[in-house]
């Protein structure tokens, strides 16, 4: 009988033991529980963990850990716990899914990430999870669903996408599901025999009942069971004119690209003048509206734009110039744009001086020579810096009324009769220009508006040739002033150098004073053709951009010194 007593005692220490080694695999600050179902790791302890734990048991069922506050689920997170069936992540701060966080998940069937940050859903990332059933996903962030979201979720029976940001999707986003082919397949129509119903919970978000949304809506309004709705009024929240509406209540059409129209084409009117130009764009989705003059958009300087609906899928825009100028004159362009496409209209606006004359100038036309009362302001430009692939211009211009008064840049090869032109507002005064061509004369010129460059108003400049060396110190493209048209009295022999390397601006004055020296004792006529500009330009390359080896610099150098000395 003792002995009987014995090996009861013992049998109730081994089973404390085994039940201990157990629980001991807990995690710190979780509780571990098991029923019928098989184990669960619960762990509601604020700010608990900083990522998943890489020491999870691996023979749990169900996870639950909230409030831990990380932001990632990693790939192959719950690789260690195959068993896995029911996985709650709710309430943290995830904003990022990798695409392979489900792998090795074979068994799970419940999912539940409600009240986190996700903007967006690794959707092939359930490829992973064939067995899923259950998805929470409400109270997020997402707002977009792409056409492909459902495609690996073909056993699912509840999705939950209420409260995030979802404005437009895509009835294709359903068409596509393999679960609801299924049921629209003609020996799967009985919904008796298909089993559980579907739920779908998408209220409560930002939907914008527009012609994007219309497949969406039909889609809705089309659904019968099994597949319900958790909510069955869905409701919009724009545009302004329909929200708050159910979706059974507003009819939407196609899609179209914009058409724009305006009541006057050609305008005339006398300086001083207020005028607001018009036009009408129609459109479905919404057109984006704007207006430009000479290829710039308007974005303020002394006029005002904006518009306003005067029809539910037609909007008015506005462009107020309240006191005319001799600059306003021009071609304006009121331009709507949506995703299908976009269209432009022009209005022609000629202004007329006081004395009651017009004038026919327009930007992007030659303008006539200056009248004399304007032949004598004076524009000084510079060379301001100089820049990877371009140079940076500024200007100086002594005038009247400096607030009103626009410039027109010249820019353009040296040769070419046809020139850039860029027209810039009052109260600007430099101007850059990029992507320039390596060994290429340049030249760019800064006038008043509508005028023709004069002497005094350009700049013509040569690019190196010699990338190699350019690339070396970041800077592709050298820049070397040599002719500052009737501004600068540039002395023969004098350079410019923007090069940060003083030896070699040294080198290339030395190597033109030698120049000069042969000039002295070479016939005439040579020296008249090395006094062209073309061979300026020659002499700019060689000496200035074309830089030697090391070892020839260093000859070079030397024969100076003996010069000097």
């Amino acid at each position: 009988r003792t002995m009987d007593i014995i090996c009861y005692l013992l049998v109730i220490v081994l089973l404390n033991i085994q039940a201990y080694e157990t629980y001991s695999q807990c995690l710190s600050g979780c509780s571990c529980v098991e029923d019928r179902h098989g184990r669960s790791l619960i762990c509601m302890e604020e700010n608990a963990f900083g990522a998943i734990p890489d020491n999870l048991p691996d023979d749990m069922t169900k996870i639950r850990i909230e409030k831990s506050h990380f932001t990632e689920i990693s790939r192959g997170a719950f690789s260690n716990t195959p068993a896995l069936e029911n996985l709650w992540l709710n309430f943290n701060d995830i904003t990022v899914i990798n695409s392979k966080a489900l792998e090795g998940l074979g068994n799970l069937t419940e999912l539940r990430l409600q009240g986190n940050k996700l903007r967006s859903v690794p959707w092939t990332a359930f490829e992973d999870a064939p067995a899923l059933k259950i998805l929470d996903l409400k109270h997020n962030q997402l707002d977009v669903l792409p056409e492909h979201a459902l495609k690996f979720l073909p056993g699912l029976t509840y999705l939950d996408l209420s409260f995030n940001r979802l404005t437009v999707i895509s009835k294709e986003v359903f068409i596509n599901w393999p679960l609801y082919q299924k049921l629209q397949s003609t020996e799967e129509r009985d919904a008796t025999a298909f089993g559980p119903n579907v739920v779908l919970a998408l209220h409560d978000n930002a939907w914008l009942c527009d012609c994007r949304l219309k497949g969406f809506v039909e889609f809705i309004r089309s659904l019968r069971p099994p597949i319900i709705l958790m909510n069955s009024y869905l409701t919009c929240s724009g545009p302004d004119f329909k929200a708050g509406k159910f979706f059974h209540e507003v009819e939407l059409q196609a899609c179209v690209k914009p058409i724009v129209t305006t009541p006057f084409s050609n305008l005339s009117l006398p300086q001083g003048a207020n005028i607001t130009l018009r036009c009408l764009a129609k459109a479905r989705p919404d057109p984006a509206v704007w207006w430009t003059y000479g290829l710039k958009i308007i974005r303020g300087f002394h006029v005002l734009t904006k518009s306003e609906r005067v029809g539910e899928d037609t909007i008015r825009s506005l462009l107020v110039i309240p006191f005319l100028h001799a600059a306003d004159r021009g071609i304006y362009t009121c331009t709507a744009v949506n995703f299908i496409g976009n269209y432009s209209v022009s209005i022609l606006l000629d202004v007329q001086s006081p004395e009651g004359s017009q004038s026919s100038l327009l930007p992007g036309n030659p303008a006539p020579p200056p009248a004399a009362s304007s032949e004598n302001v004076y524009i000084d430009i510079r060379i301001a810096k100089q820049t990877v692939r371009g140079i940076i211009i500024e200007w100086y211009a002594a005038l009247d009324r400096p607030a009103e008064t626009w410039f027109t840049i010249h820019f353009g090869d040296v040769g070419t009769d046809k020139k850039e032109m860029v027209y810039i507002g009052p109260g600007i005064h430099s101007y850059s220009v990029s992507d320039l061509m390596p060994a290429t004369k340049y030249e760019i010129c800064v006038t008043l508006k509508n005028q023709i460059p004069r002497p005094g108003q350009c700049i013509v400049f040569v690019t190196g040739s010699d990338i190699t060396e350019m690339e070396q110190r970041e800077k592709l493209i050298h820049i070397v002033v040599i002719v500052l048209a009737m501004v600068l009295a540039v002395p023969i022999g004098m350079f410019a150098c923007t090069t940060d390397t003083k030896f070699a601006c040294l080198e290339g004055i030395m190597e033109s004073w030698k120049n000069r020296q042969r000039e002295r004792s070479s016939p005439r006529v040579e020296r008249e053709r090395q006094g062209t500009f073309d061979s300026l330009q020659a002499t700019s390359d060689e000496g200035l951009v074309n830089k030697d080896s090391s070892e020839d610099r260093k000859v070079r150098r030397r024969e100076n010194m003996k010069l000097t000395l």
